[in-house]
Formats: structure tokens, C-alpha cells, sequence
């Protein structure tokens, strides 16, 4: 057998980065539960026609074969393909189980999903989202999406990393406003103002008149509008001061007003306005967020989402929507690569409970058996090599504590091999540091 290679784009994390990733996703999930959301998971393929219908290309999906052996596979509506996101198999879920579910409903979603994008720092084609939803019936009062930021900023914030700047904007004031200045094609000058910091003002400015018809002073009003970001309600000033009056335009900007100040008053300096962002996805329609992480910008948005209406309808019933989705994976390897985070030991055991000889293993075995039932990780060393061979290994695993039993009726000792105090020790009594417990990330 040839040494094997690593698959560009599918991460494997070592399993001192994989504690680090579980710790991350403990203190998510934690605080998505007491905003009172629930946890839901979906199956990780849905029929290739759902998954390209909104907005995709269909070379980000894998799509799967039934059998290896099936050459020629299924075709047209059969295919299936994995989730490239998991709003798209969300919506599906709430069409198929509109009549058991309460509405409005909240939801977390913590899973795996795949993207046959080119891999680079930061991107993957195999990576876990952390996603939330509030879906209802019909309507969706606004201060929904006011409330999607204070989530996502109380779950970063709870993990030892830089501080993050939510950007919000509503698609509603840049669909009102290229509609106040004669573009009929909204949905194409959104998608041409998107690539703004991939492309700049000047390219943008000639895709705008490619692919919406925009005139030169159309294409400049537009790009006018996109610089506007400020960190309060101020921008709605900015807006008006453009000239342009439009119905949609106006709505747009009291929702994206009523955001910044909700967020402003739960965590100032959480979120700021930024008229640039319009998020590639055809189906937003209202409030959109991008989010970036202080010192890592450059590298793009690591927690998006935005209002949905017309994701998932079923003939005259609508399910009206808002998510947003941290992407963990993507966080995770710009602070790996960056050496940003660390844990304070490389296993999550606590205590190594030495064996002094193989008849005496059973003896060990009930020391560890006892600081185990009490919520103490413990393992039983491998073998009954000389003490010291014992807390050498338990040194090169991290492992703070060596428990050494009692010998002929002798009390047991337990030793702080950092520290090298050692103390006589009951298994049923005795507690390390809360510091040493648990392995501690930072």
C-alpha cells in the first residue's frame, strides 16, 4: 500500500485541535439553547434540483451515487447531491413537517456540510456550520432579525478569541433604491455590487451596466449608496441625502435602523451598517449579515446569513424566514494557522493511576474506577515499568497528577508532577484544582 496523502479542502484536526473545536462548539451550542433554540439535524443529501435552485452553481455540489458499481448513476430528478449549506435542507424540513411544528420555530443546527469550492486558507470543501433559524408561518414579525446578532455576538463572545464586527444592511434599501433610480433588474445589480471588494468600484461599475442595464450615472449612484457604513443609525441620514425616494427603499431602512439600535443597546459596537454587503444567495430579502473577525478580515466573513421569504412555500402557505450561520471550521483553521488558540494539555485525562505491579492492577483499576464515578478523568497506566518510567509517561501525555496506591495498608499519595508536591489521597475524597479538571482552552 502507497503512504497515503491528505484530500486537499477535508480537514483532519489533531486531537489537541479537535478538544479545542468541541470546547468551541459546547460554548455555541450553550448559548444558542438559552436564546431557546432547539437542535435539529437533517440528513446530509437532498434531491440535486432542490439544491440548485436558488441561486447555486452546480459545480459546488458533490453529487452521490447510489452504488460504487452503478456506473451511470441516477439522473434528473433522482440525483442527490451532499448540502453545500444547511438553510436549503432546513426549509425542505419545515415543508415536510409543517403540521407538527410550533411556530414560530427555532432552530440550531450543528453540522457537517460540503462545498466543491477551490480549497485555500480558510475555505474548505468539508467543514461544520453552527446555524440557527427563526421560521414562521406566513409572516415573520421584523424584530426577529434584530435579534440574530445579539446571538451570534453572545456565542463569540463566550470563546477566547478576537472580537468580531457583525455588518448588517437590508436588501429591501438596496432593491428600493436601484428601483428609485430606473434599474429594472435589481437582483442583478445586488450580485454585481456583491463582488465589490473582490473586484473594486471600476469593475464593478462596468458589470452594472453589463448585467443591469445600468447607465454611467445609475452605475455611480449605486456605488455611492455601497460606501455608505457607519457604526449607529447615522447611515439612514446618508441614505435620504442621496435623493432618492422609493416605498422599499424607506422599509428597508427602518428595519435596518431598528438592528443596529437593538444591537447597539445588548452590546455596543457589536454591529455596523455597511451598505456594501448584499450577500450572493438570490434568496434573501431583507436584512443581511456578514461578520468579521478583528485582525483576520482580509480573509472574508466568518458568520453570515440574512430574511428569507419565499425559501419554502407550499401552494399558498409560506414559511418566512431568518438565519445566520457561524462557520466553524472556517474560524477554527484562520486561528490554527495563526497559532491563536491553544490547550493546556493534549488529552482530557487529569490523573494517571500508576500500577505497581500486574497483580496489582485490579487495585489500580478501583482507584481510577472511584475518580471516575466522581467526575475525575483517569486512566490506568499501560504498563508496570519502574514510577518513574510511569511519570514520564504521563508528562509527555500533559497529564498533571500521578496516583500512586498504597502499598500493604499504606495510604494512597497522589503528585503534582509539574509541581512535584505529593499528599496522601483518599479516591473517594480527594478533588484536583478546578484549573486542572479539564483541559483549558485559550
Amino acid at each position: 500500500m502507497s503512504k497515503p496523502t491528505p484530500i486537499s479542502g477535508f480537514p483532519e484536526w489533531t486531537p489537541p485541535q479537535r478538544m479545542i473545536e468541541q470546547f468551541v462548539l459546547d460554548r455555541i451550542r450553550a448559548t444558542f439553547e438559552l436564546y431557546g433554540f432547539a437542535p435539529l439535524e437533517t440528513r446530509s443529501v437532498e434531491p440535486l434540483d432542490q439544491l440548485l435552485r436558488k441561486g447555486e452553481t452546480s459545480k459546488e455540489v458533490y453529487v452521490l451515487r447510489r452504488l460504487q458499481a452503478d456506473a451511470d448513476g441516477p439522473a434528473g430528478d433522482d440525483a442527490l447531491g451532499l448540502h453545500f449549506d444547511l438553510t436549503v435542507p432546513f426549509a425542505r424540513y419545515v415543508l415536510e413537517n409543517a403540521g407538527k411544528l410550533q411556530f414560530p420555530f427555532r432552530r440550531y443546527q450543528i453540522q457537517k456540510v460540503w462545498r466543491g469550492e477551490r480549497p485555500q486558507e480558510g475555505r474548505y470543501r468539508e467543514f461544520v456550520q453552527a446555524d440557527i433559524d427563526i421560521v414562521d408561518r406566513d409572516t415573520l414579525p421584523a424584530h426577529h432579525e434584530a435579534e440574530m446578532p445579539l446571538v451570534i455576538g453572545d456565542a463569540l463572545r463566550s470563546l477566547p478569541i478576537p472580537p468580531v464586527t457583525i455588518q448588517v444592511n437590508n436588501r429591501k434599501i438596496c432593491e428600493g433604491f436601484y428601483r428609485g433610480i430606473g434599474l429594472t433588474d435589481p437582483e442583478a445589480a445586488l450580485r454585481a455590487v456583491d463582488k465589490l471588494d473582490k473586484i473594486g468600484p471600476a469593475r464593478v461599475a462596468e458589470l452594472l451596466a453589463e448585467t443591469a442595464g445600468a447607465s454611467e450615472a445609475q452605475a455611480k449612484a449605486c456605488l455611492a449608496l455601497a460606501e455608505i457604513s457607519a457604526p449607529d443609525a447615522s447611515f439612514a441620514d446618508a441614505v435620504r441625502a442621496l435623493g432618492v425616494r422609493e416605498p422599499l427603499l424607506e422599509e428597508g431602512i427602518e428595519e435596518l435602523v431598528a438592528v443596529v439600535e437593538t444591537a447597539a443597546a445588548h452590546s455596543p459596537g457589536l454591529c455596523r451598517a455597511d451598505l456594501r454587503i448584499a450577500r450572493g444567495l438570490d434568496y434573501y430579502t431583507g436584512t443581511v449579515y456578514e461578520t468579521q473577525l478583528t485582525g483576520y478580515e482580509r480573509f472574508g466573513s466568518v458568520c453570515s446569513g440574512g430574511r428569507y421569504d419565499n425559501l419554502a412555500s407550499s401552494g399558498a402557505t409560506s414559511f418566512p424566514g431568518v438565519g445566520i450561520s457561524i462557520g466553524v471550521t472556517r474560524l477554527l483553521g484562520l486561528l490554527f494557522g495563526a497559532g491563536a488558540l491553544s490547550v493546556s494539555r493534549s488529552v482530557p485525562t487529569c490523573v494517571l493511576v500508576a500500577v505497581t505491579s500486574e497483580e496489582q492492577r485490579p487495585a489500580s483499576n478501583r482507584v481510577a474506577d472511584a475518580l471516575r464515578s466522581r467526575g475525575v478523568p483517569t486512566e490506568v497506566s499501560p504498563s508496570a515499568a519502574k514510577f518513574g518510567k510511569q511519570i514520564r509517561y504521563a508528562e509527555r501525555r500533559g497529564i498533571p497528577y500521578v496516583w500512586f496506591p498504597g502499598a500493604e495498608g499504606a495510604a494512597d499519595e497522589v503528585k503534582d508532577i509539574r509541581s512535584g508536591e505529593q499528599q496522601p489521597a483518599s479516591a473517594g475524597e480527594w478533588n484536583p484544582p478546578r484549573a486542572d479538571l479539564k483541559p483549558l482552552v485559550g
